[in-house]
């Protein structure tokens, strides 16, 4: 029997159009949510260790030269000030990996007219982060920060002990897809507290340990 031979041409077609594609991010991306968090719950290694993170993996997608601020506030703790996570992200706009535009600038981001969505509020590398429904949920994003994108004035842990604690405590989370319960079920930003802060706990409210990050 004959054996079926393509030309080389046309089985280099065939195996590029039939190939799973992973998406490539925009150069002008300056929006994400990390595709993996520090594997270690909420113990970030504080807001610089979170920095850091969000820059590897945008160097790792092709995306350099930027500077990249993690979506986090941080508590009067320790000898150290209270940063308020608006405050450290830039003016805007914001793109994703695709070249929406998210947000154009502070006010927008933290108001109804922001574009953050399951379908928008993507990782580095362009994917879609699991949200309510899918299996696993992990549409809990660590913020720390209240629906204006501040500091709470509460008394307790809001931020794991300032990003370093893998164990007791509690963060602040959004719902990147803007569904589910708590406090603030649609909110991007606050929607409930952690159930602690390790990576077991934080999965166990439907969580991930991811966090958003942003370009200034």
């Amino acid at each position: 029997m004959l054996a079926l031979r393509l030309p080389l041409s046309l089985a280099t077609a065939f195996l590029a159009t039939t190939a799973p594609t992973t998406p490539t991010p925009q150069q002008d991306m300056s929006f994400f949510i990390t595709s993996v968090g520090s594997g270690n719950g909420a113990a970030l290694g504080g807001l610089e260790g979170a920095d850091k993170h969000c820059a590897t993996l945008a160097e790792a997608a092709g995306v350099r030269g930027k500077t990249w601020h993690a979506y986090l506030s941080q508590q009067a703790l320790d000898g150290k000030s209270a940063v308020n996570a608006r405050d450290r992200i830039g003016k805007g706009p914001w793109k994703n990996a695709k070249g929406v535009v998210v947000a154009t600038s502070v006010d927008d981001l933290h108001s109804d007219n922001n574009k953050l969505s399951k379908e928008n509020s993507l990782t580095e590398k362009g994917m879609v982060v699991n949200g309510r429904g899918d299996t696993p949920n992990t549409h809990d994003v660590m913020t720390g920060s209240t629906l204006d994108g501040r500091v709470s004035t509460d008394a307790g842990d809001s931020t794991c002990k300032n990003w370093t604690s893998s164990g007791e405590g509690a963060a602040l989370v959004g719902h990147h897809d803007r569904q589910g319960g708590g406090v603030n079920p649609t909110s991007w930003v606050f929607a409930h507290p952690s159930r602690g802060c390790s990576q077991e706990n934080l999965k166990a409210s439907g969580g991930a340990g991811l966090y958003y990050c942003f370009a200034l």
